[in-house]
């Protein structure tokens, strides 16, 4: 249980509750984020409309998404992204192996080579910053647009900060973020 109420959105107003409720059915099966992040209407109104609108740009294909987020979760080892994110990564065409070895990343078999380069990227980013070197941007601008690197950046340290609120607000996973992480594991 969180260690705030959780506000269901039909205590918000309209404009608000249109966004909580789009959030949680097209984002993903984030109901509990939305319903600790609506006691700051700003955060629904700015940070869940953005990431609805980031998914319908479409501008960053989603397998590199969906592995900046897992890397980054597990970096902060956030339990509550890493069981919302591994099933997308699933579905991105990575075994829930694969997935569970995304850390051990230089020699993993189902990756190529520009998976590794964002996860290169990724691991870099969160942890040293201000150590980037522009050989790591040449690499990145051989495969990515300029607005796909800044997409990036954006999103995997958007997604360090949702770790770190959820993690230190006790928002659990729902129901249906777990039964999609079991389905994934071997019968």
């Amino acid at each position: 249980m969180a260690r705030v109420r959780s506000i269901p959105s039909s205590e918000l107003p309209a404009d608000l509750a249109v966004i909580y409720d789009s959030f949680v059915s097209l984002y993903g099966p984030f109901a509990n984020q939305a319903a600790v992040f609506a006691h700051v209407p700003a955060a629904l109104r700015h940070l869940m409309a953005m990431l609805l609108e980031l998914r319908e740009a479409n501008t960053l294909p989603k397998r590199y998404l969906e592995l900046a987020i897992v890397v980054v979760s597990r970096l902060n080892d956030c339990n509550y992204c890493v069981a919302h994110h591994k099933p997308f990564l699933a579905m991105e065409g990575l075994s829930p192996a694969g997935i569970d070895a995304v850390m051990e990343w230089q020699n993993h078999p189902e990756l190529s080579e520009i998976d590794k380069l964002v996860i290169e990227y990724t691991i870099a980013t969160w942890t040293n910053p201000h150590r980037l070197r522009d050989s790591i941007f040449s690499r990145l601008r051989a495969h990515f647009s300029e607005a796909q690197i800044v997409e990036l950046t954006l999103r995997l340290t958007l997604c360090g900060f949702f770790n770190k609120c959820n993690d230190a607000l006790g928002i659990e996973e729902e129901a249906e973020a777990t039964a999609r992480v079991a389905a994934l594991a071997p019968s």
